[in-house]
């Protein structure tokens, strides 16, 4: 079955959603997953909220702008998803979709700024 296409908004909302779930049961660990909890849970989450911001730009340098730091903040996500991994904090198969998602809006953004810049 065809993948339904969402918006870059609405898919970067329904991330973080899921990053917040996560980083909800990671939190009843205390030690290295409540703290690895801590730096996901911004950065996840961090990553629609720039995009909403972006979409509001006040030019198309703030758009670059915002769109640039939702980047950063995917890489930093798809990092702190991967260390869990290797970490052995969360099983492989338990993050993998919520891994791959972080990747692949790290492409989508990556592309988004590229053709920002590249028209401004």
């Amino acid at each position: 079955m065809a993948k339904e296409i969402k918006d870059i908004k609405e898919r970067t909302f329904e991330f973080a959603v899921r990053i917040i779930k996560l980083c909800q049961h990671l939190d009843k660990k205390a030690g290295g997953p409540r703290t690895l909890s801590n730096q996901l849970l911004k950065a996840g989450t961090s990553v629609g909220a720039n995009v909403e911001e972006a979409q509001g730009g006040q030019s198309r340098a703030d758009f670059i702008s915002k769109n640039a730091i939702a980047l950063k903040e995917a890489r930093e996500t798809h990092f702190w998803l991967k260390l869990l991994i290797a970490a052995k904090i969360r099983p492989e198969n338990d993050l993998s979709e919520l891994r791959d998602e972080a990747d692949e809006l790290k492409r989508i953004l990556g592309s988004i700024v590229v053709t920002a810049r590249k028209r401004s």
